[in-house]
């Protein structure tokens, strides 16, 4: 007779996800993670492999939850796309409770120096976003919204996916709403 799962999985990966994403790879060791999902540290094994296997299985579904590139996919604006990306980012800043800025930059700063599997991970998605502001660029400029001035879709979609990661990381040490504002404005006035 086989054995009935002890919890949900779903819920243990969004809990690890969170915990993670607060206290990165390095300062999460697996005793925080039982402590934390209220599992044994066995049946963490047995479902996900060790901490890394975990941390990656996190790591996707962080990608899975984010609204981001489905946002720039299907909204058909162009300009509203990438406008409603970052006004729903600074409402996500203003509404977490630990500023935890943006888990895959977080990554990206941690680990992808010296780890090729985590960096080749964060290459692919960030070529999937960069992609994606590419296309709602695209679409754009197609619709009048793009000044004549920004030739380089590529350069601005690249521009837009770093601002859209620097703000996340200025999030984590700015108590000042209007600070995170005033980067969004600006860098929105690509459309004027």
């Amino acid at each position: 007779m086989s054995r009935r799962k002890e919890f949900d999985m779903t819920e243990v990966l969004d809990k690890a996800t969170d915990y993670f994403w607060q206290h990165g790879y390095e300062g999460t060791s697996i005793q925080d993670l039982v402590q934390h999902l209220g599992v044994k540290a066995q049946s963490l094994y047995n479902a996900y492999g060790g901490k890394r296997d975990l941390f990656l299985a996190s790591l996707r579904n962080y990608v899975r939850q984010s609204t981001v590139i489905s946002t720039l996919e299907q909204t058909a604006s162009g300009k509203e796309a990438i406008v409603k990306v970052f006004r729903d980012l600074l409402d996500d800043l203003a509404r977490s409770e630990c500023k935890k800025g943006c888990f895959m930059f977080n990554t990206s700063v941690e680990l992808a120096p010296h780890d090729p599997e985590i960096a080749e991970f964060i290459e692919k998605e960030r070529t999937r976003s960069e992609l994606a502001y590419y296309q709602a660029l695209l679409r754009a400029k197609e619709q009048g919204d793009i000044p004549k001035r920004h030739s380089d879709l590529m350069a601005l979609a690249r521009y837009l996916h770093n601002a859209q990661g620097g703000l996340t990381v200025t999030a984590k040490t700015v108590s000042d709403p209007s600070v995170l504002e005033d980067i969004a404005k600006v860098t929105l006035s690509i459309f004027d």
